[in-house]
C-alpha cells in the first residue's frame, strides 16, 4: 500500500512528459486556482458551520431528533443514530464524533454500532459538497440537486438499517 502514491506521482510525471506538459507550471497553477477556489467557498463554509454550532449550543438538536426519532422508527431507523442520519448532511467531523458515542455506548458489533457504520459510509456530507461544488462552478440556482441528494442520503440510512438487520 505504500506505493501508491510514489507510483502516482510517477505515473504523472510519466504522463506529463509524453505529452510534452510543464508538470510544475502546471502544479502552480492549479495551487494558484486553489487560493481562488477557497475564498470563493470560504463564506459558505462558514455558514455551514457557525449553523451547526449554533443548533448544538442551543440545544435544538436534541429537541429535533427527539422529534424525528418515532418516524424514522418506522422507517427502520433506530433511534439511537438520529442524529447521525441528520448531522451527516452537514457536517462529517460532527458525524465521526456521533459515530465515536455510538461505538462507545452500543459497541461496533452491535445492531446499533453496524448501522452508524453503513449510514456514515453510505452518506455524504450534502451541504459542504454542494457548497465547495457549485461555488467552484459558479452555479447559483441549485435546483433539485440538493433535495434530491438529502432524499438519498435518506433513502441510504434506511436500506443500511434494513442491511443490517437481516445481516
Amino acid at each position: 500500500m505504500n506505493y501508491v502514491v510514489p507510483v502516482l506521482l510517477i505515473a504523472v510525471l510519466f504522463v506529463g512528459l509524453v505529452r510534452r506538459v510543464n508538470v510544475y507550471d502546471s502544479f502552480v497553477l492549479g495551487a494558484k486556482k486553489s487560493f481562488e477556489l477557497s475564498w470563493t467557498i470560504f463564506p459558505y463554509l462558514a455558514a455551514i458551520f457557525i449553523m451547526v454550532n449554533a443548533l448544538h449550543a442551543s440545544g435544538a438538536d436534541v429537541y429535533v431528533t427527539k422529534l424525528l426519532a418515532p418516524p424514522f422508527k418506522l422507517l427502520g431507523i433506530p433511534p439511537e443514530v438520529v442524529q447521525l442520519v441528520l448531522l451527516r448532511p452537514f457536517s462529517g467531523s460532527g458525524s465521526l464524533a456521533i459515530l465515536a458515542d455510538v461505538y462507545k455506548q452500543y459497541g461496533v458489533d452491535s445492531y446499533v454500532g453496524r448501522c452508524a457504520s453503513v449510514i456514515m459510509g453510505s452518506s455524504e456530507t450534502v451541504f459542504y459538497v454542494a457548497s465547495v461544488y457549485f461555488a467552484g462552478t459558479k452555479v447559483r440556482k441549485t435546483g433539485w440537486a440538493v433535495p434530491i441528494a438529502l432524499f438519498c442520503n435518506l433513502l441510504g440510512a434506511v436500506v443500511a438499517c434494513l442491511l443490517c438487520r437481516v445481516m
